[in-house]
């Protein structure tokens, strides 16, 4: 191959990779401008992330700061029980959940005087909760808000005794589930536990693991007991879900990479099996590499994601390899074919994987580089870049 071939084979990749930022750029765009607004219409549906506040309970006392004596819960049990159901709104799919919410407090008196005893019961920021059920001491009482949004309850009790609170409801939130502690100085007997229908749990950032958890049946346990100093907060974030606008555009800003390995294995195993390349077969391979990220990025958004994928990666290695399949015939196909289903395919896949893409690259230059070293041993390059002696007829003599 001449050197000026090469520079522009070089300046055939450079703009297929600006072509590509191009459309990965416009993918991401595309997906935040229609995602941002369906995002606060999936959180006005489905509420926000839903954070459940530790109750807490105060009595008047003029000998504290504020003339507010704080009260924590004595024992506390809590059960969330979350199902995890994704919904699809404009472009992207949402991490949405409904939870079923039950609990039960006690709160003790601990004067040895009779006290009115103010129980506040902070709910979740959303306007879904239904079905909420508040029992003081096993019977229905009113319920008032309180000036920070919070449920409040009064009630006398006895000197040293106990009052029982239970609150159950039912709501539905997005990307995750939190239950904090306010007071977190002191922690008494506290338990919750929590069944999900997802195997795949994580914990989010800032929350502490389960002390017990039964990943087979889908179920966790957080035990405070019996007294615990700084208790962690708890929380469930929902499975991550595989969108296709940041598959499509991270697929699109990393072909490049694949169209490099494929073009230089396809130059020299090409030139070694005596097929000579131009850099116009070099532009319509790149087109045809480019036709993949294109259709992948726009049918993801009338059909599903690894429908969408084949199709694209099917058309793309017809293009490709039946069109090298005519320019070097069989010779060409055999280094074409596999070729280009490792570099652009199964490279492709891997970002369907958290964390493999790199990975990906790695083993994919090492096997490329071990595969030419072998390959190319025993090459006299010299032979192989030798200039080609131009024949030059005989001349005729004339009669």
């Amino acid at each position: 191959m001449k050197l000026s071939h090469l520079f522009a084979t070089a300046g055939i990749l450079l703009v297929t990779t600006v072509a590509w930022f191009i459309l990965g750029a416009a993918i991401e765009s595309r997906s935040q401008e229609f995602g941002s607004g369906m995002r606060k219409e999936v959180h006005q549906v489905w509420g926000p992330q839903l954070v459940q506040h530790h109750p807490h309970a105060f009595y008047r006392s003029p000998n504290v700061p504020n003339g507010k004596a704080l009260i924590q819960s004595e024992k506390s049990r809590v059960r969330a029980e979350i199902k995890y159901a994704p919904k699809k709104r404009g472009l992207m799919s949402h991490r949405t959940y409904d939870v079923i919410f039950a609990s039960e407090y006690a709160f003790r008196n601990p004067t040895r005087i009779p006290q009115t005893l103010f129980v506040q019961f902070p709910l979740p920021d959303t306007q879904g909760l239904r079905g909420v059920q508040i029992a003081l001491d096993g019977k229905q009482t009113d319920v008032r808000r309180s000036s920070d949004g919070s449920l409040e309850l009064a009630v006398e009790v006895a000197a040293s005794s106990i009052v029982e609170l239970k609150v159950n409801y039912l709501t539905n939130g997005t990307d995750a589930w939190l239950y904090y502690f306010p007071h977190p100085e002191r922690v008494q007997d506290f338990e919750l536990f929590m069944k999900t229908n997802f195997a795949e749990y994580s914990f989010p950032t800032g929350c502490g693991s389960a002390t017990k958890r039964d990943e087979n049946l889908c179920e966790f346990i957080w035990s405070y007991q019996p007294d615990v100093l700084s208790a962690p907060n708890i929380g469930m974030e929902m499975p991550k879900l595989l969108n296709p606008a940041p598959v499509a555009s991270r697929i699109s800003f990393f072909a490049p990479v694949s169209l490099l390995f494929f073009v230089t294995v396809l130059l020299l195993l090409g030139t070694l099996r005596g097929v000579s390349l131009h850099p116009m077969h070099i532009c319509f391979v790149s087109a045809g590499f480019f036709a993949f990220q294109l259709l992948f990025a726009y049918l993801t958004d009338v059909i599903p994601l690894y429908v969408a994928f084949g199709i694209a990666a099917l058309v793309s290695v017809v293009l490709v390899s039946g069109y090298l399949s005519a320019v070097g015939g069989m010779r060409l196909l055999r280094i074409a074919l596999p070729a280009q289903i490792g570099y652009m395919v199964l490279f492709s896949v891997s970002f369907f994987f958290d964390g493999m893409t790199g990975l990906t690259i790695a083993i994919g230059a090492v096997i490329t580089l071990a595969l030419l070293m072998k390959v190319t041993a025993k090459t006299s390059w010299k032979e192989v870049f030798a200039p080609k002696k131009s024949i030059i007829p005989p001349v005729l003599p004339t009669a």
